[in-house]
């Protein structure tokens, strides 16, 4: 009579198999843990430069200064030119009589700030903000609002821009051959585990193909194992990818120094870190015990 086997059978299986070989599920669920956390770090930092550039995207702004001979309307006028300017998100006139007010502000509290005051209007001139939608591609919208008849001068600092570009793209690339390499080495951890688990069970495999059982009842308790592996190193190492972020957080938000990076909190992105952690432990752990189990089916 043909004797019915439940998901509950393959779990206590693969569950008890992990227990029999100790050492090497031990030595795959650290394996998956180190590689996660570190996968799991280089994209958390390329994330937070991401929000950061995002930040100076809506923020970072260049100055176009006015010819000094155009009228208000004629300095007014260029304002529809600018923003048809591609990356160009818009464009905020100053007059010559604010500028020097903000000027003034700005150095209100310097012991010379009566002589700012006294700056003449003619000094400054009418001006533009521009914001970009882009910041990656400055250098080419500044050289574009040059070329604008009346523009005579722009203040930026492309540098600054440029620098956070590159190391988000730097830390990108980290991420994604890091997150590649690091997949294999798992994937290669949980084979070996699965393997060793089927080699020492063979002759066992063997009878049962003879007997008649199909190769997904022979299968089951060792997919099964591969993925409580996985799920494993993933909940481990997302609590302690969590408590290392924190503290890092927590030194960057409580630091004398300048603050240069605002730091996502992780309570924002927790569910997908858990997310990518798990859907990662499940496809390693069970792509490794698919590999290894599919030898000895050949019976």
């Amino acid at each position: 009579m043909k004797r019915h086997y439940n998901l509950s059978y393959y779990f206590s299986e693969g569950f008890h198999s992990i227990f029999t070989h100790g050492l090497m599920s031990f030595a795959a669920v650290f394996m998956i843990v180190a590689c996660l956390i570190i996968m799991g770090s280089f994209s958390l930092v390329a994330l937070n430069l991401e929000n950061k550039l995002g930040d100076l995207e809506r923020d970072n702004e260049f100055l176009a200064f006015v010819d000094e001979s155009y009228s208000r309307e004629d300095a007014l006028a260029l304002q529809t030119k600018l923003e048809a300017l591609p990356n160009v998100a818009s464009v905020t006139f100053t007059t010559k009589e604010e500028a020097k007010a903000n000027y003034a502000d700005q150095f209100a509290q310097d012991k010379n700030a009566g002589l700012y005051a006294d700056l003449p209007d003619e000094v400054f001139r009418d001006r533009y903000s521009v914001h970009m939608e882009d910041i990656a591609k400055m250098q080419e919208t500044m050289d574009q609002v040059r070329g604008v008849a009346g523009i005579v001068n722009l203040q930026a600092a492309p540098e600054v821009a440029q620098g956070f570009v590159l190391v988000r793209n730097v830390a990108t690339g980290v991420a994604l051959i890091l997150i590649v390499l690091l997949l294999l080495i798992s994937l290669f951890i949980i084979y070996n585990t699965i393997k060793l688990g089927t080699f020492t069970r063979r002759d066992e495999i063997a009878i049962m193909k003879m007997c008649g059982a199909t190769n997904g009842f022979v299968r089951g308790p060792f997919i099964f194992e591969g993925m409580l592996l996985g799920l494993a190193g993933a909940v481990i190492a997302f609590l302690l990818q969590w408590g290392v972020y924190g503290l890092i957080a927590q030194a960057i938000n409580t630091g004398e120094t300048i603050q240069l990076l605002d730091v996502v909190p992780f309570q924002a992105i927790a569910a997908r870190v858990l997310g990518v952690f798990a859907a990662t432990g499940l496809v390693v752990g069970t792509g490794g015990s698919v590999m290894a189990i599919r030898k000895f089916l050949q019976v």
